[in-house]
């Protein structure tokens, strides 16, 4: 598992990171809906038809990228969860056997005015599949905790 250390400090709005890729494999699509979001067409392939095939969960999608952010994006030293998600899009399906690819924008980061140690970041999460098809877009807005010498 990778290792980030970033402070509130170092979430520049225009800041761009690459947070690597995951595959997505046909059993797991399946297990994670059966125990999570049991609808027919992510579970058996016979009721997906109408999309063209079985096809993960939405919720599936985001847990993936969420493993990315927090390997690559978010620091344990420093996040302090989030407020919310805003404007979850999800343009595509996710089939078996795609890679999906995560980046992370920052948009927005600015100092709290009741609590000076930590600020809001709000960043654009994307993610593609190999074909370069958007899977997921989203807004995050996470509290950070501010660098501790910068906090003062």
């Amino acid at each position: 598992m990778a290792s980030v250390i970033l402070y509130f400090e170092d979430y520049q709005p225009g800041l761009v990171v690459d947070c690597g890729s995951v595959s997505v494999e046909e059993a797991d699509i399946i297990a994670f809906a059966k125990e999570f979001d049991p609808q027919p067409f992510h579970i058996d392939p016979a009721f997906a038809s109408p999309y063209g095939g079985l096809i993960a969960s939405g919720w599936h999608t985001i847990s993936l990228v969420m493993r990315q952010l927090v390997e690559n994006f978010v620091s344990a030293d420093s996040s302090l969860g989030a407020a919310g998600v805003d404007e979850v899009r999800w343009p595509h399906p996710v089939r078996p056997g795609d890679t999906l690819t995560v980046q992370a924008t920052v948009l927005e980061a600015r100092r709290s005015n009741s609590k000076p140690d930590r600020g809001i970041v709000r960043t654009l999460i994307e993610a593609v599949n190999q074909a370069g098809e958007p899977v997921l877009r989203m807004i995050a807005i996470n509290f950070v905790l501010a660098r501790p010498s910068a906090a003062n």
